[in-house]
């Protein structure tokens, strides 16, 4: 019985060591393939064009951007206004822009039909209606474009552009005063992503 026990006891022991060991040879050719493909590790940022995430969760503070509450059909059957706004994940300019439409949607989104589009999702060779958002796409990102009530365009805007710039337009589009008859905004840095538009105290 003894015997059989020592028996036991080895061969488990044995068994062990050969499941470590290919674990170790595993883990081993595991590294060395991502040191040889350079594979970098995973971490976020605003200064690459890395995928990290969904670019208006991560860098603009607001996963209501992400799923449209309408599309450009069943907004402008309410004659109500649309920006679209154009973006790759992977991308640092939409990155950067993220922060800038969530300021927007912080000051117009009960007016305005906010949709976001990934132009991955844009199929290579298949015509679109200007009731799709990648009709409009014209090969950069971020691009904005604003629709009035009629689905007229005021603004196609490649790039990184300024709140200042949509604003402008949004307040045509809507009737309000121009910018130098509101109150005053400047910028306050919430941290090394987002900024604030506070109004300006005058004397």
């Amino acid at each position: 019985m003894l015997r059989l026990n020592l028996k036991m006891s080895n061969l488990f022991v044995d068994v062990s060591q050969r499941f470590i060991n290919r674990a170790l040879v595993a883990l081993l050719t595991i590294c060395t393939c991502i040191f040889l493909l350079g594979i970098p590790p995973a971490y976020a940022s605003l200064t690459d064009d890395r995928f990290d995430g969904n670019v208006f969760a991560l860098y603009g503070g607001n996963s209501s951007l992400v799923n449209p509450k309408f599309n450009i059909t069943q907004s402008l059957e309410r004659h109500k206004p649309v920006i679209i706004v154009l973006y790759v994940e992977d991308s640092r300019d939409s990155k950067a822009f993220a922060s800038t439409i969530s300021q927007i949607q912080s000051f117009y989104a009960n007016e305005l039909t906010f949709i976001t589009y990934n132009v991955d999702a844009i199929i290579p060779g298949v015509k679109v209606t200007p009731e799709n958002p990648g009709y409009y796409y014209q090969g950069v990102v971020p691009q904005t474009i604003i629709l009035d009530g009629d689905g007229k365009v005021t603004l196609n805007a490649k790039g990184v552009i300024p709140f200042e710039k949509i604003d402008d337009n949004l307040r045509e589009v809507f009737n309000l005063l121009p910018r130098a008859e509101s109150v005053k905004l400047k910028r306050r840095q919430l941290n090394e992503v987002n900024t604030e538009l506070i109004p300006v105290k005058t004397k």
